[in-house]
């Protein structure tokens, strides 16, 4: 990633204090405290057909809130107790799944992006996810909401093995819509690596500037203001999971005063994405646990879920 500001290295706390270690500092050339390097680390094991989480390394202010049984998986939530990312905050998060394993991790609240005033303040979430053989991780986090003048880069990376599944779905709101900001935003990347056994299989490179781009045109976002993801990659899926998803979205209600526009698509090798636009995050919300809940039933073989955050 390319930053204006130069990482300082800082010492690895013990195991017996990461729990209470304080996030990192990001320094400035003139060794000025800029943000915060912020890491949370997660490693599951399935022990006798049951998934437990094996260990675990926070530092302030993302921590796992809790764990759950979840329909033959294990729940996890995942708290962020300060505002939300500020200029120069940088989110790391690893993820690992170990074989049959089966985790499905969300967080309690919108993603909130504050201004990063500077062009070298913009803030970072990474995430790392490694699946063992037959493991299973899905992903289904609150939106992302970018304030007036915020600047955001996201980068995943995701390490499938022979019969492991990953689905992460994502929602990207313009601003506070409420308050009149649409695509006020500074900028918005997002990048996104998929490899199975080694191979990558997919790649893509995402850039919104509102100031330099005509977003509002017809060809590109149009009427549209919100826009949501929903990727699924596993070496099981084939096209009758993606006439499953096909019908769901065909199967959304009509909700008057919010147009949604959905499509879905197979990629290159093993995997499967269904992308959407509309006026509203909660359609797009909809719209996307429609797509899911289609792959869940269609490729694991599980029910909808339902539970209350």
């Amino acid at each position: 990633m390319d930053m204006s500001t130069t990482t300082r290295k800082t010492a690895i706390p013990s195991p017996a204090t990461m729990n209470m270690a304080q996030p990192s500092a990001i320094a400035t050339d003139n060794g000025q405290p800029a943000g915060r390097i912020s890491q949370l680390r997660a490693a599951f094991v399935n022990r006798g057909g049951k998934t437990q989480l094996e260990s675990k390394y926070h530092t302030a202010p993302i921590k796992i809130a809790k764990t759950f049984p979840l329909e033959g998986a294990v729940g996890v939530m995942v708290m962020d107790v300060s505002p939300g990312l500020l200029a120069g905050d940088r989110y790391e998060l690893e993820w690992k799944a170990g074989k049959d394993a089966h985790i499905y991790v969300t967080n309690q609240s919108f993603t909130k992006v504050h201004p990063c005033p500077d062009a070298g303040s913009g803030s970072s979430i990474s995430q790392v996810y490694r699946l063992e053989a037959g493991a299973v991780v899905e992903s289904m986090p609150e939106p992302v909401m970018l304030y007036r003048g915020a600047s955001l880069t996201c980068e995943t990376e995701v390490s499938l093995s022979a019969g492991s599944v990953w689905m992460q779905a994502e929602v990207l709101c313009p601003g506070r819509t409420l308050r009149g900001e649409r695509f006020a935003y500074r900028e918005y990347r997002n990048r996104l690596r998929v490899t199975y056994e080694d191979e990558l299989i997919f790649a893509q490179n995402q850039l919104i500037e509102p100031g330099q781009q005509r977003l509002t045109t017809p060809g590109c976002f149009g009427g549209m203001t919100h826009t949501s993801v929903l990727y699924a990659f596993s070496d099981k899926l084939a096209m009758p999971h993606i006439e499953a998803v096909r019908a769901a979205l065909a199967g959304l209600p009509a909700r008057d005063g919010h147009q949604v526009i959905a499509g879905v698509s197979a990629t290159y090798k093993y995997g499967l994405a269904v992308m959407a636009a509309g006026t509203a995050a909660w359609p797009l919300q909809e719209a996307m646990s429609a797509a899911w809940q289609a792959v869940r039933a269609s490729l694991l073989g599980k029910e909808p879920l339902n539970f209350r955050k």
